[in-house]
């Protein structure tokens, strides 16, 4: 019996807090930033003369270039490391707000036209979606390296808490950003700054991931496994396909939601742009607290698995956006836009962890890259939504409630979304792996 304890592998341990801090917050600093930029980009482009559907395209190239670029990145980080990735993606948002405050700045001192303004604001978050993207893959794929299954989706649902506390915090501090001499650029050149910080703590005080001895438990995981050369492409693997359509058509949802929500509080309150920039951030900001509530109070205290966050997600988001379509005022827009993000604060955690428990171990930073990329390319569909809205200020959220009613039918037909339950994956691999013995036994 001491023996075999002796002999055994040691068993996988938790991630240590102080990796998992700087993770977090290294996650924060981008997602303070990008919300920071979302909230103010409709006061930077109508200050600017810019249409609304161009100043929402702004996203969407650097959209299609994180998609492109996110498995490439999740590809690297096994290659390089999780740890330089995740430098890379900090560098590359840090230099894009960098480019994009100084094109905003010019543009407020009109040293330049606006069309010409608009192509560099292309130019700068063209920069954040090719190097941005690489931290993502790299955040998720480090935590999953050092995380039990039983313990995976109660990980993610608190890295999901960063967009959660980016979106809360980026738009409220935004505003106290800007400065004189360089006006509403001065949260572009703040959010940098941050992300600098943030830079040299995982360069100095994280560890990099390092490979260990395989566990009983990843060895029942490969057991299952195919071989690699008898996988399918990504995108038509069954293990991960149904959760990454779920999670590409709620990002868009999301996307689409937050996008046009500055615009709809411009224009319920019928006041000017920097008027209404106090009620844009606390519209975010009572979203965010509600996402928050979600992945760091809810999901912990009922102990929800995977497969109950996909539903109720999206349950609660079409509730969510039927509110929002049908608000009489601002006070019911914001009551609206809260509980559909106590549904994408469910959802989000459901489908990154129902992924990661989908594979193996050693398929964790591909899995990592594909939900990085649908969380990516979503955002391309949103100058789309903003021509809903003109039409119609309520039909983009007529659209998303029909999509999220949708996804709600396609979690009770799916098998892989019906059965995104960690305690039954468990289930099954134990008995694979009690077969298996019994069969070297019996040779």
């Amino acid at each position: 019996m001491a023996s075999a304890a002796t002999d055994s592998p040691p068993p996988r341990r938790a991630l240590p807090r102080r990796a998992f801090a700087i993770i977090f917050w290294s996650s924060a600093a981008t997602a303070i930033g990008n919300n920071g930029l979302t909230s103010v980009l409709p006061l930077i482009g109508r200050s600017l003369k810019i249409p609304d559907a161009m100043v929402v395209s702004i996203f969407a190239l650097s959209a299609i270039l994180w998609a492109c670029s996110s498995p490439f990145w999740a590809r690297a980080s096994d290659r390089y490391g999780r740890k330089p990735l995740m430098m890379v993606g900090l560098s590359g948002f840090m230099v894009s707000m960098i480019v994009c405050g100084a094109v905003v700045s010019a543009g407020l001192h009109q040293l330049a036209a606006p069309m010409a303004i608009f192509g560099m604001l292309l130019l700068g978050r063209a920069l954040f979606g090719l190097f941005g993207a690489a931290s993502n893959p790299a955040n998720q794929a480090y935590i999953a390296d050092h995380t039990p299954r039983e313990e995976r989706t109660h990980a993610m649902a608190m890295l999901a808490g960063a967009l959660g506390m980016g979106t809360l915090v980026g738009p409220w501090i935004a505003p106290y950003f800007i400065y004189p001499g360089v006006g509403i650029a001065g949260p572009l050149f703040t959010f940098a700054a941050i992300a600098a910080v943030m830079l040299v703590v995982v360069w100095r005080f994280l560890p990099e991931s390092r490979k260990r001895q395989e566990t009983p438990e990843q060895r029942a995981e490969d057991a299952s496994e195919p071989a690699p050369e008898k996988r399918p492409p990504l995108w038509r693997d069954p293990r991960i396909m149904p959760f990454a359509f779920y999670g590409f058509v709620v990002a868009t949802c999301q996307t689409a939601q937050q996008q046009t929500l500055g615009f709809l509080v411009i224009d319920k309150l019928g006041v000017t742009p920097l008027a209404a920039k106090d009620q844009i951030a606390t519209a975010m900001a009572f979203g965010a607290l509600a996402g928050l509530l979600a992945q760091w109070g809810l999901i912990r205290m009922f102990q929800m698995t995977p497969r109950q966050l996909l539903r109720w997600g999206v349950i609660c988001g079409a509730a969510g956006n039927l509110l929002v379509a049908v608000a009489p005022d601002y006070h019911a827009v914001v009551a609206g836009y809260a509980l559909a993000s106590l549904g994408f604060g469910f959802a989000r955690p459901g489908f990154t962890a129902g992924s990661s428990l989908a594979v193996s171990w050693k398929d964790q930073a591909r899995v990592a890259g594909a939900i990085a990329a649908v969380n990516g390319i979503n955002a391309v569909f949103a100058p789309a939504f903003m021509v809903l809205y003109k039409a119609n200020h309520a039909a983009p959220f007529f659209l998303n409630m029909a999509l999220m009613l949708g996804l709600f039918a396609y979690t009770l037909v799916s098998p892989a979304l019906r059965n995104a339950d960690p305690a039954a994956v468990s289930r099954e691999e134990t008995a694979m792996a009690t077969i298996e013995r019994s069969d070297e036994g019996g040779a």
